[in-house]
């Protein structure tokens, strides 16, 4: 015997119905404070590289990816 049960639910309302706590006015501060920082270039590239690289699923690989993205995007006319 199987038996399917399908829930259709948004992200949101499955969080609620697991008890998760909402997470998202701290994401919305974390990634407000790292946009100023980037912007104000308070952040030393080596802190970065370590961050990019703790969040690299490919390890190194990973890490030349974020690095090169970082480049790209400092260069005048770059974003």
């Amino acid at each position: 015997m199987k038996i399917s049960i399908e829930v259709d639910c948004s992200p949101e309302e499955a969080r609620r119905a697991m008890g998760l706590p909402d997470l998202s006015p701290l994401h919305d501060r974390y990634v407000a404070l790292l946009q100023q920082s980037l912007e104000q270039k308070a952040v030393a590239p080596e802190v970065l590289e370590g961050l990019m690289r703790s969040w690299a699923p490919v390890g190194d690989t990973g890490a030349n990816f974020w690095r090169s993205m970082f480049e790209a995007g400092s260069k005048p006319g770059g974003g």
